[in-house]
């Protein structure tokens, strides 16, 4: 049986950064049948806050935000990440993987 894998990547268009993010999950869903990738824009302070929206760009698997730290606020604004070269506009592939990796070992 194959489990499927929803990942949302979470943006706002006055932030460019969701586009690097967005190419990165476009080439691993390209390589995995398990992954279903959709884009989801946030455009209001009140989706923001309903969708727990931690910043452009946000990624969620199966409706869990993987890089959120602790005390991540909630709005419309640019998001960083902490990456292996300092902080980015978006995880790099690698992180990603990683990512995926770790929630489909907890799916199965």
């Amino acid at each position: 049986m194959v489990v499927r894998m929803d990942v949302a990547l979470l943006y706002f268009d006055a932030c460019p950064n969701w586009k690097v993010a967005d190419e990165r999950l476009a080439a691993i869903a390209a390589e995995r049948a398990d992954l279903t990738l959709t884009r989801h824009l946030v455009d209001t302070p009140e989706e923001a806050e309903r969708v727990g929206f931690h910043g452009s760009p946000s990624i969620l698997v199966d409706g869990v935000d993987v890089f959120a730290e602790p005390d991540a606020g909630v709005g419309l604004s640019c998001r960083v990440y902490r990456t292996p070269k300092g902080m980015a506009g978006a995880p790099t592939v690698e992180q990603l993987r990683a990512a995926l990796t770790v929630v489909g070992k907890t799916v199965q």
